[in-house]
């Protein structure tokens, strides 16, 4: 089986969010980094070369072998857009998912946002916190 690519590694969050180009996205990473920091209580760890991770859990696929740790939630400033990983997907969240603003999602875990100023961040709060209430339950971590 090959090794996972997306590890901790030992960047820090901070010094990879200053080395951000784009201000905006530079700004707005900057937020997020806080904002997960409270929500989640967990300390922010990179994962791979650009995924800002919180907490971890160690999960089995059950259509292959394959099995590793990854975080419980995080995001990653991209060309395109800020990315949000909500782990446990957006079948308990439609509700939130209309107040939050402007985003998309894909069909898996992750929430694609232009800019922080296009969402109510009290609403992310919220979906954060209680995606990674479900994880921590699940996986036991």
């Amino acid at each position: 089986m090959a090794a996972l690519k997306t590890v901790v590694t030992k960047v820090r969050p901070v010094d990879f969010i200053k080395a951000i180009e784009d201000e905006q996205k530079r700004k707005d990473s900057s937020t997020l980094l806080k904002l997960f920091k409270e929500v989640t209580g967990e300390k922010a760890q990179m994962w791979g070369e650009a995924i800002v991770g919180f907490g971890s859990y160690h999960y089995k696929s059950e259509r292959s072998t394959q099995e590793g740790d990854w975080p419980l939630t995080g995001f990653s400033p991209r060309k395109q857009n800020l990315t949000v990983y909500i782990m446990n997907g957006f079948s308990e969240y439609g509700d939130l998912l209309k107040k939050l603003g402007k985003h998309k999602i894909s069909g898996g875990s992750c929430i694609y946002i232009n800019k922080l100023a296009d969402i109510d961040l009290k609403v992310l709060a919220t979906i954060i916190k209680k995606s990674v209430a479900v994880m921590k339950k699940k996986y036991h971590a």
